[in-house]
């Protein structure tokens, strides 16, 4: 059972979600009386009422994972969707591990990113949350059944009717190209429950990453509801591991950092870690923290030895794996479990209503993901550097350069 501190937090998250979606239907009813179907001065968008829309991007045609320019068309507008011209797009380690087949056979021409944010350009008749002109974002999701108990209580990616659709590459009979086509582009079209409000206290640019690595550790760390001064471990500092040292710092933790790369110690600091563990030798780094964390949460993308993660952390404590490597198989050593009985778990996103909290959340608090923004022509480029881990640390396209 919850404790009385557990429930009244439960309740003022539950209150400020309610109170966000109310602040959003009153004012696109009050700017938006009739409906505008379409932008009229839209400059990157073409096709009309009941066409296809015209968009081009940059997508993988292979395994290769090289990407290259793709001109499509994305469906028209229904009655519940928007349209977004795109203004900028961040790259998550997911979509190299996705267009390069790691997690399964793909279907090509596929056009990658699930951290989008841009302007609405046209809305459905039926559509109240939003009005042409609003700031606008698009995470990991663009739609689901909407009827089960998952779907209606904002929990849309844990759908019980298996129809989770995702951002890219999944099959998608609404979609001109047959799958769903991602944030690489200079358009989408969505349902208008699965984007979320941009606040105008968080630039675009920052606020692109929030909607993967932002919500993707927003989640488990708010569902962990770890106290003031907990000592919260966070392993692999990239887009993902470097969200997760903001948060857990701005809610009061005492910050451990584990990473395999010296030259991001001095970064890491900055944003407030207690203590920066440079990993080169597990056993020996990482022994002194033998059962000293109260959780852990880890965010590397890769095949790896989790004994040693787990093993800092406090018997009965939690850990928390957010990473999906390559056939998203990783190392796990049941003795560590049995001897330490951590309880170990795993997090895929986060719903709606808790994706449209943390970019508030991180808007009102001034916590920002650290960016490298870059042209159309550099996306090769920097996954290779992601791959290499040497982005610093979420590299934004400018969809102006598509």
């Amino acid at each position: 059972m919850m404790n009385k501190k557990q429930l009244n937090k439960k309740q003022s998250r539950r209150d400020f979600i309610q109170k966000s979606a109310i602040a959003g239907v009153g004012a696109s009813v009050l700017f938006n009386n009739p409906i505008n179907v379409f932008a009229q001065n839209s400059n990157s968008v073409e096709g009309g009422a009941g066409q296809n829309i015209k968009s081009k991007g940059y997508a993988a045609v292979d395994t290769s994972g090289k990407l290259q320019p793709w001109e499509f068309e994305r469906r028209p507008v229904g009655d519940n969707d928007i349209l977004i011209d795109t203004k900028y797009a961040s790259i998550c380690h997911s979509d190299i591990h996705q267009m390069k087949g790691h997690w399964g056979p793909q279907q090509y021409p596929q056009v990658p990113g699930h951290e989008i944010v841009g302007i609405v350009a046209a809305v459905g008749k039926n559509v109240t949350k939003f009005k042409v002109g609003d700031r606008a974002g698009v995470g990991c999701m663009v739609d689901s059944c909407m009827e089960c108990d998952s779907c209606t209580h904002g929990e849309e990616h844990y759908c019980e009717n298996g129809q989770t659709l995702f951002t890219y590459g999944y099959p998608d009979k609404k979609s001109p190209t047959g799958i769903t086509q991602g944030g690489y582009s200079t358009s989408i079209v969505v349902r208008d429950h699965f984007a979320v409000h941009i606040p105008d206290h968080i630039s675009l640019q920052e606020a692109a990453p929030l909607l993967c690595a932002g919500i993707t550790t927003y989640s488990p760390l708010m569902k962990e509801d770890f106290k003031i001064g907990d000592k919260v471990g966070v392993a692999g500092i990239g887009g993902l591991g470097h969200m997760a040292v903001k948060l857990a710092v701005s809610k009061g933790a005492e910050v451990y950092a584990f990473t395999t790369s010296p030259d991001k110690v001095e970064d890491i600091k900055s944003w407030g870690a207690k203590e920066v563990i440079v990993v080169d030798n597990a056993s020996k780094n990482m022994q002194p923290y033998n059962k000293k964390l109260d959780y852990m949460i880890c965010t590397i993308p890769y095949q790896f030895n989790a004994a040693p993660y787990v093993s800092c952390v406090k018997p009965n404590g939690n850990f928390t794996y957010v990473g999906m490597p390559e056939g998203f198989q990783i190392n796990l050593s049941n003795i560590t479990l049995a001897a330490t009985r951590v309880n170990f778990n795993a997090s895929l996103i986060g719903g709606m209503p808790e994706t449209q909290e943390v970019v508030h959340y991180c808007a009102d608090n001034g916590i920002k993901p650290e960016i490298q923004m870059i042209s159309a022509d550099e996306i090769n480029e920097a996954w290779d550097k992601v791959v290499n881990k040497e982005a610093r640390y979420r590299y934004v396209i400018d969809a102006a350069t598509f």
